[in-house]
């Protein structure tokens, strides 16, 4: 919404198309309206001469501060009359005024403020759960991120992901954000000769080839993108694919070709990753040499940015100089792009410069998989619980991925250990918790998600009201006075809420920084992010605690707020009497008040 002008009567002109909201104004002898009728050719009533006249749908509206009512229908306010003793005034808005999903609205309605979700959903889409139809199950069911894996599928296939995704958005108005997860330079297999899944079972011996065979490839033969892969293993050498899921030994060498006994069987899927240990160690070698960043994943994220996806995530990264030269190029190519890169943690080489990765990414992924096999087992929780904290602590949204639920990719139920497993990442306070092959190709997508989406709830429930969470140091991350002064409102405003038992927390913010710090603050209640930006709404939508809003902001923190509680008001998300903390980065300041 534009500016609004300082006197007690305002003028906006805005799009009149389904929603209708009249205001009420001080008392003004000059705007005595007798009657109004939205129906697209309405004029209004005025008692003395004159009149303001819609032409089209475009019409002049009278604002004020004060007081609001408004009419979600346009049929409800057709017989608005307006008193003239009290000088009512209206004014028709446009449906696109405030864009919320219909599942959180729902929730508030029902559930009030506390029902709300903290933790993320992120689900990777596959054939699994790819249509239109599909899609908006998982965004009901509570995915907040959409994940295309680009190991799979064809440059078309993703893009018809993406214009799927954004028709849900638009149509029904979600703010599902996309991520693109590159496939990276690690050892992987091929595809398998077009097959979805093989199984290897006990003593089987199968060929792991670099030979560039020409037609389909020899029974129980596996082609390996790395052409060092034969003259780096030795005999006696474990080989774990997809980070353990099934493991073979070497058992001979020939030229190109290894030849590795099945010791522990499983399916074998396309372009899994390898890797292999001698003598209780990961063997790096010359796959330590290889770029971060493949010519593959170049390609893809020159895609990516022509499709304006809201995350990019690099896999295996080693250094944080490979972080920002992707920022740098992705400035480059689009200047105005607000792309997310995702640091994915899952090697050595990214557990030795951590804090540095993170520092330069705008996120990160505890990718679990693919780093319990480069690492001891028993290692992988405290690694998990460590970066979790320590992106907390920098304020960069973490998201704990890899076997969530494996089982449910064919079992309608988790085992309890799985379960038991969100529930620790929950209870860490991850920002998101990542689905892979439970919503891709897994048989229950949508059950799959219902039980993150559950748990989530429990868990977050119980520790709220077991008092469970433990307060943790938050250093400082401004590099500006403006920015410690943000840092410092949002770190009080979190600290009152809890003290006050606050109903939720409004933030405007354009850009999200102010929304992001609350969310790092980790409060009791929901934190509301209003932005005017859709792209900035669908990136908030990866953090925890934020419900992302879209509305035409003003430069006046007065009409911001009186315009956000009649709107929400009229969708019966909040109520006369609630209790919120409002803070915005165009006015630094906290004001607590209670919804009129």
């Amino acid at each position: 919404m534009s500016q609004l002008m300082q006197n007690s009567l305002s003028t906006y002109k805005s799009t009149a198309k389904n929603g209708v909201a009249a205001f009420s104004a001080q008392r003004n002898p000059h705007s005595l309206f007798s009657q109004v009728k939205f129906n697209g050719k309405c004029g209004f009533n005025r008692k003395s001469p004159g009149s303001l006249k819609m032409k089209k749908n475009k019409v002049y509206v009278l604002l004020e501060m004060d007081k609001s009512t408004v009419f979600p229908d346009p049929k409800e306010a057709e017989d608005v009359i307006l008193n003239s003793n009290n000088g009512i005034t209206s004014s028709v808005v446009s449906p696109s005024v405030i864009e919320v999903d219909s599942v959180t609205e729902a929730d508030l309605k029902e559930n009030g403020f506390r029902s709300t979700r903290r933790t993320k959903l992120v689900c990777t889409i596959g054939p699994a759960c790819c249509g239109f139809d599909q899609l908006e199950v998982l965004a009901m069911g509570g995915m907040n991120v959409a994940r295309l894996n680009m190991c799979h599928g064809t440059k078309d296939w993703h893009r018809d992901v993406i214009r799927n995704v954004r028709k849900l958005n638009q149509e029904k108005g979600y703010a599902v954000a996309i991520m693109m997860d590159t496939e990276g330079s690690e050892i992987h297999m091929g595809d398998l000769g077009g097959a979805a899944s093989v199984k290897a079972e006990d003593g089987d011996v199968w060929t792991f080839s670099v030979r560039a065979l020409n037609g389909p490839l020899p029974p129980k033969t596996i082609h390996v993108n790395y052409e060092g892969f034969a003259e780096d293993v030795k005999v006696g050498d474990e080989l774990l694919v997809d980070g353990g899921m099934v493991r073979f030994e070497v058992i001979e060498k020939q030229g190109p070709d290894v030849k590795c006994q099945c010791t522990d069987p499983g399916l074998l899927l396309p372009r899994a990753n390898l890797t292999f240990w001698r003598e209780g160690r990961v063997v790096r070698e010359r796959n330590a040499m290889l770029p971060t960043i493949s010519s593959k994943d170049w390609i893809d994220i020159d895609f990516g940015i022509a499709e304006g996806v809201d995350f990019i995530a690099i896999s295996f990264v080693k250094s944080a100089d490979v972080m920002k030269h992707l920022k740098s190029y992705i400035a480059a190519r689009f200047c105005d792009s607000d792309i997310g890169v995702i640091a994915k943690i899952e090697s050595i080489d990214s557990l030795k410069n951590l804090e540095e990765i993170i520092q330069a990414s705008d996120g990160a992924m505890v990718a679990r998989g693919d780093l319990g096999a480069q690492i001891p087992l028993e290692q992988v929780p405290s690694v998990q619980q460590h970066v979790v904290q320590l992106c907390r602590q920098l304020n960069k949204p973490v998201i704990v991925a890899s076997q969530l639920l494996e089982s449910m990719i064919e079992y309608p139920i988790p085992t309890r250990a799985e379960v038991a497993d969100v529930s620790e990442a929950i209870k860490q306070r991850a920002d998101a918790l990542m689905l892979s092959g439970e919503s891709a190709m897994g048989q229950f997508p949508d059950k799959a998600l219902g039980v993150l989406r559950s748990v989530s709830l429990r868990i977050e429930h119980w520790c709220r009201e077991e008092k469970k969470h433990q307060s943790m140091h938050l250093p400082d991350v401004a590099s500006t006075l403006e920015e410690s002064v943000s840092e410092g409102i949002c770190n009080s405003a979190a600290q009152m809420a809890n003290k006050l038992a606050v109903d939720a927390i409004f933030v405007y913010a354009r850009e999200g920084h102010m929304a992001s710090l609350l969310s790092r603050c980790r409060p009791d209640c929901p934190i509301f992010a209003f932005t005017s930006s859709t792209s900035v709404r669908r990136r908030l939508n990866l953090q925890w605690g934020l419900i992302p809003f879209r509305l035409d902001l003003s430069d006046d923190m007065e009409s911001n707020i009186n315009w956000t509680f009649a709107l929400l008001k009229a969708r019966g998300m909040i109520k006369s009497g609630d209790l919120v903390i409002a803070v915005s980065d165009m006015l630094q300041s906290i004001q607590v008040m209670n919804v009129p």
